[in-house]
């Protein structure tokens, strides 16, 4: 016999499996978007306080940022996407021990992973600096600031598995709670361990670092606590064997979403690099606009961890019509918000570059890009939304395909419009915005199928006549 939930847990799950869809996924995203308001802000402030301690630093920091981006995209959204739907596919089956299960097996994971980061950047982390330009100071910042990060890479792991385990379950609330307090405290307890008062010294850009590494632990520590004491619908326990098939049914949708994270890159990379051919203030330009299409990923994050809940354990539960309604309803609403920010820095692309530079070059340039790739945010966000839906089904290849195709495209397409046709920047501009169009249209594709398909709640044939 199945064990029965907590009737305050099992009031979760039924919230996910019959409640109004689109005020649940409101409802359920809400507190991530503050998370990642605060997590924006922390971020910021890091920066600002780094910028305090010189160019070196802020330099070094620059260098590392990249790498420290990719494990958060990774391990938050590319194998926490598999975690957490794993987790709810489990639930909305009533696999209670399987869950529970698969919550000890993310662990494993976190602890795997977390160490390979550390042994990558130790050993690495030198010669990958001294490529994308460090010297001297900055390169000896750089690497102070990512050995004490990078350190501490299991707990940010940790962190992030254990918030995608109870994502999973439906419990948005407790990682809103850790992550959103922990990102206040980095902004608080960084400056005082980079600057010191009092007894307490500074420690310069390494300060920065342990403050992110304080934050990671103690969040790791309150979520175990919580998990093992059994206060959300799943229970961490030690008590259950390590299976290759609990492994299976998280990797094989995380290691796609850990490649994704990784060609996403790829693709900014590229147009970075196809950007620079045309100066430096082409490429200050540039780099603003790409700061603001880097923060639609935490919108669509926001949505998209209810999206994986959500949809996940509506399939694992087999009512994929409502999962189906569920992806369109949360990817519709993020393309929405995006459309309005991508159309709204196309019509006043200076007041947001205004915010970081008088350069008349570089807010030539900036205005350019958002005059061209802003209205394409739309298809950005709507993609972005549905890869994380497609997270929730466990079936990841059409995300996959079209991480893929906007890198290639990128590359390709970007190359024959700079070296080929000539087209100057605003050639490789118009390759971007084309390149997210496409990655939103080939993650909607299965979705448009899945509405004309019988298995799905689509179209269903003709009822057969009984024989009499």
């Amino acid at each position: 016999m199945k064990p029965a939930a907590p009737p305050d847990r099992a009031a979760r799950a039924r919230k996910l499996l019959e409640g109004p869809i689109l005020l649940t996924l409101l409802g359920l995203a809400a507190p991530n978007f503050v998370v990642m308001l605060t997590q924006t802000a922390a971020s910021f402030a890091e920066s600002y306080y780094v910028g305090l301690l010189g160019t070196d630093a802020l330099a070094g920091a620059a260098l590392v940022f990249p790498m420290f981006m990719l494990m958060q995209m990774m391990s938050a959204g590319g194998m926490g996407g598999g975690i957490s739907s794993a987790v709810a596919r489990a639930v909305g089956a009533g696999r209670l021990a399987d869950a529970e299960a698969l919550a000890l097996h993310a662990v494993v994971i976190a602890l795997v992973f977390g160490g390979a980061f550390t042994a990558a950047a130790l050993i690495g982390g030198p010669a990958l600096y001294r490529t994308m330009g460090g010297r001297d100071a900055a390169l000896e910042a750089a690497l102070a600031y990512s050995n004490t990060v990078f350190l501490g890479a299991t707990m940010l792991w940790l962190l992030n598995s254990l918030a995608n385990v109870l994502r999973g379950s439906g419990n948005m609330v407790l990682p809103a709670q850790v992550l959103g307090t922990g990102g206040i405290a980095v902004i608080l307890l960084a400056p005082l361990l980079m600057f010191g008062l009092g007894p307490i010294p500074g420690f310069g850009i390494v300060g920065a670092g342990m403050a992110l590494v304080a934050f990671h632990t103690a969040g790791s520590a309150v979520m175990v606590v919580s998990l093992l004491r059994g206060n959300g619908l799943v229970r961490l326990s030690l008590a259950h064997p390590l299976r290759w098939r609990h492994f299976a049914e998280i990797l094989r949708v995380g290691l796609l979403g850990v490649f994704n994270s990784l060609i996403s890159n790829m693709a900014v990379a590229a147009a970075t690099a196809l950007v620079g051919l045309h100066g430096v203030a082409a490429l200050a330009g540039y780099g603003l606009g790409a700061r603001m299409e880097y923060l639609q990923i935490p919108i669509a994050f926001s949505f998209g961890s209810a999206l994986v809940a959500m949809v996940g354990m509506n399939v694992g539960a087999g009512k994929r019509r409502r999962a189906l309604l569920a992806a369109w309803a949360g990817s519709l609403a993020v393309g929405a918000v995006t459309a309005a920010i991508g159309i709204s820095t196309a019509l006043f692309p200076r007041q947001w570059l205004g915010l970081f530079t008088q350069d008349a070059a570089v807010i030539e340039a900036g205005a350019q890009y958002f005059a061209i790739v802003g209205p394409a945010y739309a298809f950005f966000g709507l993609g972005m939304a549905l890869n994380f839906a497609a997270q929730g089904t466990g079936q990841m290849m059409w995300p996959l395909a079209a991480g893929v195709v906007r890198t290639l495209f990128v590359c390709g397409a970007g190359w024959v419009a700079a070296h080929v046709l000539g087209l100057g920047l605003m050639g490789t501009f118009v390759v971007i915005a084309v390149a997210l169009v496409l990655f939103g249209l080939l993650n909607a594709t299965p979705w448009l199928l899945r509405l004309f398909d019988p298995a799905w709640g689509g179209a269903s044939p003709a009822p057969q006549k009984t024989a009499r």
